[in-house]
């Protein structure tokens, strides 16, 4: 009965949570050169459209991972946060997609931190290169 009790309250916070997140966005690759070679290039950043981000977030980390390569470090960036719902390009460089040859699956992944560097929530987008 116990065990049965810790599985229904870990199953409710977690629902809770997950219902009560709503920090999350979108990007485009922007206009960055084209890459196929397996080589990146250092670019800026893509346009971030973000949403719901949490109250009291003052700084934003973004990193890119590679799904069908997420042993390679494609960086990502800080960008200190007032307010704006768009982080245009040009805000940090990160090392741009270059799947060898083929599709690759990206995953950007956002966190908001407050003024103690607190994380207040984790936002990540997917999006195919080349699409």
């Amino acid at each position: 009965m116990k065990n049965i009790f810790l599985v229904l309250t870990f199953f409710l916070i977690t629902v809770f949570s997950v219902a009560d997140d709503n920090f999350g966005f979108q990007f485009e690759w922007g206009d960055i050169k084209k890459c196929s070679s397996g080589n990146p290039n250092r670019v800026n950043n893509p346009i971030f459209k973000l949403s719901s981000v949490p109250e009291e977030t003052v700084l934003l980390k973004f990193r890119m991972t590679d799904k069908n390569a997420p042993s390679y470090n494609h960086g990502g960036g800080k960008v200190e946060y007032s307010g704006a719902n768009i982080i245009e390009p040009g805000a940090f460089k990160y090392k741009s997609p270059c799947p060898p040859g083929r599709t690759h699956t990206y995953e950007w992944r956002v966190i908001a931190y407050d003024k103690d560097k607190k994380k207040l929530g984790v936002a990540k987008a997917t999006r195919k290169y080349p699409e």
